[in-house]
């Protein structure tokens, strides 16, 4: 790291987890780069929210942001997982799907602009179903282009974790961060529970649920790039490291073969556990 960037992280030190999202995006940059577009003063609320009597949020629980990472050009969005759970509705998704695309157009104006995407999401957010959708759709769609250009980094760290479709955004980007406190999964326990009953997934049994999709477990079984420990000093070290490494030759999305085999293979008549959740994604993978 240059001597320049040494203190990229300014006075923030210690956990991640506990910063806003706002405060995250601010840690990460180098000091003093961060331009926050589409703030809270530009009044963007959720129009379906206080129709249902909820409270909207000025930012939507989306920071979208500009700034330079050791110098380098980029564009980083927050999800605020203690807004309505980080659920993603049509205003804050057309946020972070309005700031890719910027990126998008950075680039092909030969402006090399990479992106990060700090994560901590239950997916869509149910007032605004279909538009929540269609949103996360765009960002989806988004990602796939910007990605030929420059890397995209997802950032998972906690409490809420990453699920439903924004999980599957997550896979889409070219490098995956998690913390051991990070969970990541297409449907969230209670969902699970709900569908198949408590005996197939107890949505009260924390060792059962970090064991399957927390961090350690989604690293060890090879679905995301790096671990690190909550603390902005390590995540910021390693969002730079995948930055560096620049486009992958081939995204994960775009090898799939192998794992798909894997679970069809997989007796979903016994009970799951975490051992056997990472011998079926694993077994006979070379490094």
């Amino acid at each position: 790291m240059s001597e320049l960037n040494a203190n990229f992280h300014g006075n923030y030190e210690g956990g991640f987890i506990d910063l806003s999202a706002r405060k995250r995006i601010e840690s990460l940059l180098d000091n003093g780069s961060m331009r926050e577009l589409l703030t809270p003063f530009d009044r963007l609320t959720s129009p379906w929210l206080e129709k249902q009597g909820i409270v909207p949020q000025f930012d939507d629980g989306v920071v979208i942001a500009r700034g330079k990472l050791d110098n380098k050009a980029v564009v980083v969005a927050a999800i605020e997982g203690g807004f309505q759970g980080g659920s993603l509705g049509e205003v804050g998704g057309a946020k972070i799907a309005g700031l890719l695309e910027l990126a998008i157009e950075e680039n092909r104006k030969g402006n090399p602009t990479a992106a990060v995407l700090m994560l901590e999401t239950g997916g869509v957010r149910l007032q605004e179903a279909n538009l929540g959708l269609a949103a996360i759709a765009e960002i989806q769609s988004a990602i796939v282009e910007l990605r030929q250009y420059q890397p995209v980094i997802a950032v998972v760290t906690g409490p809420v974790g990453c699920f439903g479709g924004m999980s599957i955004t997550a896979g889409l980007c070219s490098y995956l961060i998690i913390t051991r406190e990070g969970r990541l999964g297409l449907n969230g326990p209670q969902v699970i529970e709900q569908e198949a009953g408590v005996e197939e997934y107890d949505s009260r049994d924390r060792g059962l649920i970090w064991g399957l999709t927390g961090g350690t477990q989604r690293f060890a079984s090879g679905l995301v790039d790096a671990f690190v420990d909550d603390d902005v000093s390590a995540l910021s070290t390693s969002v730079r490291d995948c930055l560096g490494q620049g486009v992958p030759a081939l995204h994960r999305s775009d090898d799939i073969s192998a794992p798909l085999t894997r679970l069809q293979q997989f007796d979903t008549r016994e009970q799951i556990d975490a051992q056997r959740a990472r011998q079926a994604l694993t077994e006979g993978k070379t490094a």
